[in-house]
């Protein structure tokens, strides 16, 4: 390959590395978080709401914090939203009410620009060849993170048997992303590149929205998360259902998961990006999403070998004020009888959780590197934190309209109608997202301006 486009690591691993350290602190507590409703009584539709609260928040939030980073560069932004990201883990931790866990979720949220700022700061020091590549690296740090964070947590339960603790060991390593941040990282968007384009207005969101290259684009990851979030907000519920598993035994899905995101984003995905292009890896990632989505609706109803119904009566009754029986009810599922046990249930699940792994690896790196592609450096902050915005706004939707299906129509409903959008978006996407990718940036000619 050509030296100069290769993804200059010097620059690219400090990245890495602090987002590894953000997204350790998110995985501790994402297996948990239904959990943490659960024990202040929540039913499914206040679980989503508590899932739902960080993204709502972020709505707000995300498109200013991209639009600041253009102007006062990455570095000040980071800190700010790690700093938040400290404090709102801390609240969580310290949390007495369902309540006080929202409010925790909603201030991380208005600040918590971490990863759309990362992903901003990779784009300025990458190519449209190494474009993808450089933002896969954020999905690399995210599937190790996912894989390193809920064994930490599993420690952590296993050792202090406090739902809470995990929360707290979060802010340490969120602590410890400030401190990278503050020491290690080099600025990406030096003050004279932020500048040196004072002629030329910069576009705003709304001019950003209205092309429609990007928003195109937009949509499509508008929809694919709002799939995935539902699909990944549920899936304790779904495996509790369905196999009988608590947080340490989501915990090892979810390294699964993991493992499969580092192969993927870490190894595969440059070399793949450019041999095929970002649009057939796109089509790709969503094929194996609505195909993934199909067969986790399939997955035996067997809990694991080591499963009794009355041990998981006792755990969850241990995490709540209420008694067991009501627990089951606030969760709208029934957990599953112990005398058919065994291990294809959750070896089936194990194994389908691969695909979706790897079409979640590919789709997001994809669609992002595309949108870059449509403007100028000065505003890939602006470009990345509305695609940001875009997750979030799926984000918050999703797990209401997860719970909704979940609630009223059974457990495979959220699965099986998610896998017939993926299929409809993959579609729409062979019809017109090539054709998405081809204009030049919006900034290349003055019409785009109006």
């Amino acid at each position: 390959m050509n030296s100069e486009h290769r993804l200059d690591y010097h620059r690219a691993l400090p990245i890495f590395v602090l987002v590894l350290f953000d997204v350790l602190g998110l995985s501790l507590i994402l297996p948990l978080l239904h959990l943490y409703a659960a024990t202040y009584g929540a039913s499914p539709i206040e679980i989503g709401l508590v899932v739902a609260a960080f993204p709502i928040a972020q709505l707000l939030g995300l498109p200013l914090m991209g639009a600041l980073s253009d102007r006062f560069g990455r570095k000040p932004l980071l800190l700010i939203s790690q700093m938040t990201t400290c404090v709102g883990f801390i609240m969580l931790g310290s949390a007495n009410s369902l309540l006080l866990i929202i409010a925790s979720r909603v201030f991380d949220g208005l600040f918590g620009a971490n990863i759309s700022t990362a992903q901003a700061a990779l784009s300025d020091i990458t190519d449209d060849k190494t474009r993808a590549q450089g933002l896969g690296l954020i999905g690399a740090a995210f599937g190790l993170g996912f894989i390193l964070g809920p064994l930490i947590s599993v420690f952590t339960l296993a050792l202090t048997d406090n739902i809470q603790m995990p929360a707290f060991v979060a802010a340490a390593c969120s602590f410890l992303s400030i401190l990278l941040t503050f020491f290690v990282f080099r600025e990406t968007l030096p003050s004279d590149q932020r500048h040196k384009h004072k002629d030329a207005k910069p576009s705003t969101a709304l001019t950003l929205v209205r092309n429609r290259n990007i928003s195109v684009l937009l949509l499509f990851v508008f929809v694919q998360q709002l799939v995935f979030f539902g699909f990944e907000s549920l899936l304790g519920l779904f495996t509790l259902s369905r196999l009988g598993l608590l947080g340490q035994g989501n915990a090892l899905v979810f390294v699964v998961v993991g493992i499969t995101l580092v192969m993927v984003q870490g190894r595969f995905i440059g070399p793949w990006t450019r041999k095929y292009g970002e649009v057939k890896m796109v089509n790709v990632a969503l094929g194996l999403l609505t195909a993934g989505l199909i067969l986790i609706a399939l997955t035996p109803n067997q809990p694991h070998p080591f499963y009794k119904r009355e041990v998981v009566e006792e755990k969850l009754l241990s995490e709540s004020e209420s008694d067991a029986s009501s627990i089951t009810d606030i969760t709208a599922i029934e957990l599953p009888d112990d005398s058919y046990r065994g291990i294809w249930g959750v070896s089936w699940l194990l194994v389908i959780i691969i695909p979706i792994s790897i079409g979640a690896g590919l789709i997001r790196p994809g669609l992002n590197s595309l949108i870059t592609k449509r403007v100028h450096q000065r505003e890939y902050g602006s470009v990345l934190g509305l695609s940001a915005s875009s997750v979030s706004a799926a984000n918050a939707i999703a797990p209401l309209i997860g719970g909704f299906l979940f609630e009223n129509y059974g457990i495979n409903a959220p699965f099986l109608i998610g896998s017939i959008v993926i299929g409809g978006l993959l579609v729409f996407s062979f019809l017109f997202i090539k054709s998405a990718a081809l204009p030049t940036p919006i900034q290349a000619t003055s019409e785009e301006h109006i």
